[in-house]
């Protein structure tokens, strides 16, 4: 068994896979490890420049078309055979050097987990950084998981945690909070952060929204994924209990001579209710059967056109 998989997921990245790996096997050269690509749906050289600089260590999964970055990661985490599984972006931002010190600060200390935290983040103010401490900011507040900086990729986990994550979506924001709900011990600690040199970014501000749903569904998770009774029977119950007291009270101006047929705004609101309540719980309620339907059958939410393992040169 391998000591260190290294999993990144790449998509049009052609001209940082080769100082990537020359960083990775730089870093790196005293630990018996592997590297997972993971290529989603790319439609530069990227499998070609991987397939060419590929030695024994390096593995390579070809998705047949783009399934996004997290399932892309689930991919890896899933082929990887190290005792330990680092995630590292495939933009040579994260740096491969600072994976050492992780493994230290995990084996020394105890931890199932080393978050990386971008003490100098090298992108965008308005467009990247900004959105980002907003959501790191409501992740953290609403879910009790204080862990900094959750949109760095480059994280190291011990293989038992990294596989029981049920990586699906787009979660891997959220994987210390997954983490967490495994039970897993958790620290974060400073690492390098670089300027985007070759490429173009794949994220923007949208992504803020996307976020911002992702992690009610956390929240739905952390406190009643085995208890959903408690979310929607206490809701239920209240808007039952509203609506007994809108008819009692409209009972009252009957009986007192008033007409209570033709009131519109009354039925409008009614119905909002009720199509709120229905769409919350249709996709909390959806999401919870994937999972299920994924996890009983042990079926992958993404299929592999080709896996490719380099030669030694």
């Amino acid at each position: 068994m391998k000591k260190l998989s290294v999993v990144i997921p790449v998509k049009n990245e052609e001209d940082n896979i080769k100082p990537l790996l020359d960083e990775i096997k730089k870093a790196l050269k005293n630990i018996d490890y592997e590297v997972i690509f993971v290529d989603d749906g790319s439609t530069d050289k990227t499998v070609q420049k991987i397939k060419e600089l590929a030695d024994e260590r390096v593995k390579l999964i070809i998705f047949s078309r783009n399934f996004g970055q997290t399932t892309a990661m689930a991919a890896g985490i899933d082929a990887a055979e190290g005792e330990l599984i680092a995630t590292l972006d495939g933009d040579l931002q994260n740096d491969p050097s600072d994976i050492p010190m992780m493994m230290e600060k995990l084996e020394k200390e105890g931890w199932d987990v080393v978050a990386g935290r971008r003490a100098n983040r090298k992108d965008g103010f308005l467009l990247r950084k900004v959105p980002s401490k907003i959501a790191n900011w409501l992740i953290r507040k609403l879910t009790g998981v204080y862990i900094s900086d959750y949109g760095c990729t480059l994280k190291l986990f011990k293989s038992d945690v990294a596989k029981n994550l049920s990586l699906y979506g787009e979660l891997h924001r959220f994987i210390p909070v997954l983490a967490s709900l495994y039970g897993a011990k958790m620290t974060e600690v400073d690492v390098k952060h670089h300027p985007r040199i070759y490429g173009k970014s794949k994220y923007g501000i949208g992504r803020t929204f996307k976020v911002i749903s992702d992690l009610m569904l956390m929240l739905f998770f952390q406190k009643y994924a085995t208890r959903p009774m408690h979310l929607f029977g206490g809701v239920g119950f209240f808007i039952l209990f509203l609506g007994f007291l809108i008819e009692f009270y409209l009972l009252i101006l009957k009986i007192l001579g008033e007409s209570i047929g033709e009131r519109p705004l009354f039925m409008v609101g009614i119905l909002f209710i009720i199509a709120g309540i229905q769409l919350i719980s249709t996709g909390f309620l959806a999401e919870l059967l994937m999972r299920t339907y994924y996890e009983s059958q042990n079926k992958k939410p993404y299929v592999i056109k080709e896996f490719f393992v380099g030669k030694k040169n």
